[in-house]
C-alpha cells in the first residue's frame, strides 16, 4: 500500500508552465475534460490537494524512515506552495486552473466561471495559502456563491453557455444544472470545512443549514420546489431557470459522508487526536449557548456537556485537562464539561 501511494504522489507531480500541477482529462471536476487533456493544462485545486496530501504523508515517511521520499516532499510542498500563490492568485480570489494554451480559468477576465467554490475553499483546507489572501478568498466565496435567498451555495459562477471557453462536458449541461453553475453538494461541503477552520462560525453553519435536506421541506411549497427525499443528502441542487432550488440525483453516498464528517468534526468540533484521546472545539454560531454529545466508547459512555463560560477549559470528570485532550478510559460513565 505505501509503495502504491508513492508511485501515485509521484505520478500527481507533474506541472505545467506556471509550475502548477498538471491537469489531464479532469481532475475532481472530470466535466472540465478538456481544459487540460492536451498534457499543458494545469489545476489549481489539485494544486492545493496535493500540497495536503504530501503534508500529511510526509510524516508516514518518516514512520516508514523513508528519509529520501520526506526531504523530496518537503521540497515539492514549498514549491507547489510559492507556484500557486505567484501564478494562481487573481486580485481577490484564486484561479481555478490554466488551459492547454494558457488561457485563465476561474479568473475575473473569464466572462463564464469568474470564480470557482473548490479553488477557494482548499485553499483553506490546505493550509498553504497565504492567510490574507484566503480570508478573501473565502469573502469572494461566499459573497458570489452562497446564494441564501435560494438556499443553495454555487459550485462556479457564472455557468457555462455562449462564451468561447470550452472546458468539456460540463457546457453539455445546461445552465445551472449540475457541475455547470448548480450546487454540486460534495464541492459546497468542502466550503463549510474552510469557513469552520478559519472561525467564521455563524458562515459556516449557514451554509450547513442550507444543505441539509430537511430544510428544503419546511413547508408544501419548500417540498414541491425541492422534489426529493428530506432525508437523504443530493449530489446536486439546481440553479437553472424555472427548476430553482431543485433536487436532481438524491442519495449521494459520497457527499453524504462529507457532510456527516463536517457536522460532527467542523461544526460540534468533535475530533481524535490519535492514540491519546479526542477533543471538542466548537465551531458552532453565536446563537447557540450549549449543546451536548454523548459518545460511547468500548465499555465507556462519555457524557459531554458544551457551553459558553468564562472558566474556559475541558473538565473529566472535574479534573481539567492541561493539554484539551480527553483520555480514552477503560470503562465507566464519565462526565465531560467543555468551556468554550
Amino acid at each position: 500500500v505505501y509503495e502504491h501511494c508513492i508511485k501515485a504522489i509521484d505520478r500527481a507531480c507533474k506541472f505545467g508552465t506556471h509550475n502548477i500541477p498538471l491537469m489531464g482529462s479532469g481532475d475532481w471536476n472530470d466535466g472540465m475534460s478538456t481544459v487540460g487533456n492536451k498534457g499543458r493544462g494545469e489545476s489549481v485545486w489539485l494544486g492545493w490537494f496535493l500540497y495536503d496530501i504530501l503534508d500529511k504523508f510526509i510524516p508516514i515517511c518518516n514512520y516508514n524512515m523513508d528519509i529520501k521520499n520526506a526531504e523530496r516532499y518537503k521540497e515539492l510542498k514549498n514549491f507547489i506552495k510559492d507556484s500557486l500563490e505567484k501564478n494562481a492568485w487573481d486580485g481577490s480570489w484564486y484561479k481555478r486552473a490554466y488551459f492547454d494554451d494558457g488561457t485563465s480559468l476561474g479568473s475575473m477576465e473569464n466572462d463564464e466561471c469568474r470564480i470557482d467554490c473548490i479553488a477557494q475553499a482548499w485553499a483553506v483546507i490546505s493550509k498553504a495559502a497565504k492567510e490574507s489572501r484566503a480570508k478573501e478568498a473565502l469573502e469572494a466565496l461566499y459573497r458570489n456563491l452562497v446564494k441564501k435567498d435560494k438556499g443553495i451555495v454555487l459550485l462556479l459562477t457564472p455557468a457555462f453557455n455562449n462564451s468561447n471557453l470550452e472546458p468539456g462536458y460540463i457546457k453539455g449541461y445546461l445552465p445551472g444544472i449540475r457541475e455547470n453553475g448548480g450546487q454540486y453538494t460534495h464541492g459546497a461541503i468542502w466550503s463549510i470545512i474552510a469557513f469552520a477552520d478559519m472561525g467564521y462560525n455563524n458562515q459556516a453553519y449557514d451554509i450547513f443549514s442550507m444543505l441539509n435536506p430537511i430544510n428544503h421541506s419546511k413547508s408544501y411549497l419548500d417540498c414541491r420546489v425541492y422534489k426529493l427525499e428530506p432525508y437523504v443528502i443530493a449530489a446536486d441542487v439546481y440553479n437553472s431557470k424555472n427548476n430553482e432550488g431543485r433536487g436532481g440525483w438524491s442519495w449521494y453516498t459520497g457527499a453524504a459522508g462529507w457532510m456527516y464528517r463536517v457536522g460532527i468534526e467542523s461544526i460540534l468540533g468533535f475530533r481524535f487526536k490519535g492514540k491519546e484521546g479526542f477533543t471538542v472545539k466548537p465551531c458552532i454560531p453565536d446563537s447557540w449557548k450549549e449543546y451536548s454529545i454523548k459518545y460511547k466508547r468500548d465499555k465507556c459512555i462519555y457524557d459531554i456537556k458544551i457551553a459558553r463560560d468564562i472558566h474556559k477549559g475541558i473538565f473529566v470528570d472535574g479534573e481539567k485537562m492541561k493539554n484539551n485532550i480527553i483520555p480514552f478510559l477503560n470503562d465507566g460513565i464519565h462526565k465531560i464539561i467543555v468551556n468554550i
